[in-house]
């Protein structure tokens, strides 16, 4: 093991926690989340074999559609952020099966297959739409993963990943009905284009995806997309089970649609379209 893959397995530690000590956004205490990754994996991966545990605080996000089809360039300042923050690395197009995505845009009907896809409006049909991890309730991921490298945080609701434990079996991957999760085909660092000592990159032959910007949560931070968009109310993160919180408002104020919801997995991001 090379010294930037433990560099990075410290920090990956550090991210599961995401929401620790971010009690603006999360609302958990440090020492309550610190003593659960003193236990390892056990909560969680009780959880991954059975009937996942709910907890007080399921966090998630509600994607406002109508901010980004009013401007779209704001959704590139979203994806731009998450790349930097994280190091995801931007392959040329002749190696478009190494892509590594984090967040990313898809028309409607790649994003929501089980909407109608008739006589949608002019500016949904030619929207592009963010997706990313949907961190769900019920997540499928967690379910299939046979290390445990997937996990429920409970603390927090997010669905994190342990990467020294992830095998590169790609389970995860066919377990999740949204496409969420990438594979480092080949060694990602020499296309990252501006390195973050912050967030030490992964390596070949393992699985990565959205993490809700856990070691930011962690530092009192909101996610780097959410933040790239801050004031216009195109993103709003928060616990969604808080009914004084402003996402759990926007959500009691506006209809919104989930990806695939019919999968059954309890997704924690919402589109108002």
């Amino acid at each position: 093991m090379d010294n930037q893959r433990r560099k990075f397995l410290k920090i990956a530690g550090i991210s599961a926690l995401a929401g620790i000590g971010a009690p603006a956004l999360a609302k958990l205490t440090s020492t309550s989340a610190f003593a659960a990754a003193q236990e390892g994996h056990t909560a969680a991966a009780g959880a991954a074999h059975g009937a996942t545990e709910q907890s007080g605080i399921q966090l998630g996000m509600v994607i406002d559609m109508r901010k980004f089809i009013e401007k779209p360039e704001m959704l590139d300042r979203a994806i731009a952020a998450c790349a930097r923050v994280h190091n995801v690395p931007e392959f040329p197009p002749e190696k478009k099966k190494s892509e590594i995505k984090w967040i990313w845009k898809t028309p409607f009907e790649n994003a929501f297959t089980d909407q109608s896809q008739a006589r949608l409006s002019t500016a949904v049909e030619h929207a592009q739409f963010p997706v990313l991890c949907n961190h769900c309730a019920e997540p499928a991921c967690v379910k299939v993963c046979p290390t445990k490298a997937t996990f429920k945080q409970k603390d927090n609701g997010i669905v994190a990943m342990d990467y020294h434990r992830c095998i590169g079996c790609r389970f995860c991957m066919a377990g999740c009905p949204y496409g969420a999760r990438s594979f480092n085909w080949e060694d990602p660092r020499p296309y990252v284009k501006t390195y973050n000592p912050d967030f030490p990159t992964r390596m070949r032959g393992v699985v990565e995806k959205c993490n809700f910007c856990g070691e930011r949560l962690a530092l009192g931070l909101k996610p780097a997309c959410v933040e790239a968009c801050e004031g216009s109310g195109a993103m709003v993160f928060g616990d969604i089970n808080d009914e004084k919180s402003e996402v759990r408002q926007v959500l009691a104020k506006e209809f919104t649609i989930q990806r695939n919801a019919s999968a059954g997995t309890k997704p924690s991001v919402f589109y108002i379209v």
